[in-house]
């Protein structure tokens, strides 16, 4: 019986093994890492570049004794696409580079005070909630692409290309073992991706996906950018959403450290992680990517194989940066058709809100307590709603707070200012 391969943090591999150890890593973190620019309207070949060369500033922070990949942040959806349709593009990445920033204040009040102002300000009871607002907040996003066509009007083929999308995502996600397992969002987008291909080679009206853009692209050449632009309210809105993105930080530094046997909150430091996960962020900003977080799906490689070794997962992160420069292969990414994409979000948006749900339950927060039930209730109510506070600054300045940041707002306060409920003996 073979020996399972069992590498830790600072091990480095044979170079034979090391090559399909990291591909394993950039498989696994791909489908989710181009998705989210595509559904923002950035590059995926940028998100590839941020992603890679954000993992390598995360190793440097953590003196290589972290193995954790950053890829393309979900929760950052939201206010990347709220403020991308009310400022432009360039400041939403301003709000995300000064969140990023944020990220490393944070990190050196952790060093000095530790965490426990942090659990006091954010319980579970409003992280979860706010997570839930994260997921559900981006069903309509979801719907949109997966029944309408690119003029806005419902169609079935749209529908059915989202729907057997879905349905193999959910049949990877649930049925596939071992490192398949880790997959099922790229498993998804290729199984989508090429039954479109094949109807439409019969069947006129799946013909959808257009290769000119393949055909016009240069084989290599650089990501295409954005330069960040700054403004209050952006701003404002990314370092408020940035609250529930840091504390989901300290949960994937919990989980990578009870895989790994490591105690990453010591050594080297939450203070470290943090500032590498907001370094990470600041840097993709710069340079027009999405917003960067540890990924569980590079953690669920590790806990599959056995093998921890940062030199694996800056392997990986050396890929990623590597294909970003192949401008065909960022062209073809553009050509996947908007129905498969809204067939994997179906399913990916709502783990977003059940993971919120999850994080409630393993909590243990009691709803028989009407102070628990308030501040969900209301935390839902306004996310989902979409709930908005405008008002006029100056002549020329408005001031709008809505969606998630504006809930997660709320959230604190009411458990801030609510008083708990006495319990009875």
């Amino acid at each position: 019986m073979a020996q399972k391969v069992m590498l830790m943090p600072q091990d480095k591999p044979a170079v034979s093994a090391w090559i399909p150890l990291s591909f394993q890593h950039v498989f696994a973190m791909f489908g989710a890492t181009i998705l989210v620019p595509i559904l923002t309207g950035l590059s995926p070949s940028t998100a590839l570049f941020t992603a890679g060369t954000g993992t390598l500033i995360f190793i440097l922070c953590t003196s290589a004794k972290v193995p954790a990949f950053l890829g393309s942040s979900f929760s950052f959806i939201p206010p990347l696409i709220a403020v991308s349709a009310a400022y432009g593009v360039p400041y939403a990445l301003g709000g995300a580079m000064i969140a990023g920033l944020f990220y490393c204040v944070i990190a050196a009040i952790i060093r000095i005070t530790g965490t426990r102002w942090l659990d006091i300000a954010l319980p579970p009871v409003v992280i979860g909630s706010v997570i839930i607002v994260i997921g559900l907040c981006l069903a309509p996003v979801a719907m949109n692409m997966a029944m309408n066509d690119s003029q806005g009007n419902y169609s079935l083929v749209c529908l059915s290309i989202a729907g057997v999308t879905l349905g193999i995502t959910v049949i990877a996600n649930i049925f596939l073992k071992g490192f398949f397992s880790t997959i099922p969002i790229l498993i998804g987008l290729i199984s989508g991706y090429f039954f479109t291909l094949i109807m439409g080679a019969f069947i006129p009206a799946y013909a959808i996906i257009d290769f000119q853009v393949v055909k016009d692209a240069a084989w290599i050449g650089l990501p295409s950018f954005h330069v960040p632009r700054f403004s209050f309210v952006p701003i404002l809105t990314f370092i408020i959403v940035s609250l529930a993105t840091i504390c989901e930080h300290l949960g994937d530094m919990l989980v990578t450290s009870k895989i790994t046997g490591k105690d990453f909150y010591k050594d080297p430091g939450l203070h470290r992680t943090l500032t590498g996960d907001g370094l990470a962020t600041t840097w993709a900003a710069i340079w027009g990517g999405p917003p960067n977080t540890t990924y569980s799906e590079n953690v669920g490689v590790m806990a599959i194989t056995r093998v921890y070794s940062v030199w694996v997962i800056g392997g990986a992160a050396v890929i990623a940066v590597l294909l970003s420069f192949f401008t065909k292969f960022g062209a073809i990414i553009q050509t996947i058709p908007a129905p498969v994409l809204g067939g994997i979000s179906m399913l990916l948006f709502g783990i977003i809100a059940s993971s919120g749900l999850r994080t409630i339950v393993e909590s243990g927060v009691d709803y028989k307590d009407k102070r628990n039930l308030t501040i969900t209730s209301v935390i839902l109510v306004i996310g989902i709603g979409g709930g908005i506070l405008a008002f006029n600054i100056t002549q020329n300045l408005q001031f709008v707070l809505q969606g998630v940041a504006l809930a997660t707002v709320v959230g604190i306060i009411l458990n801030l200012l609510v008083p708990k409920t006495a319990k009875e003996d």
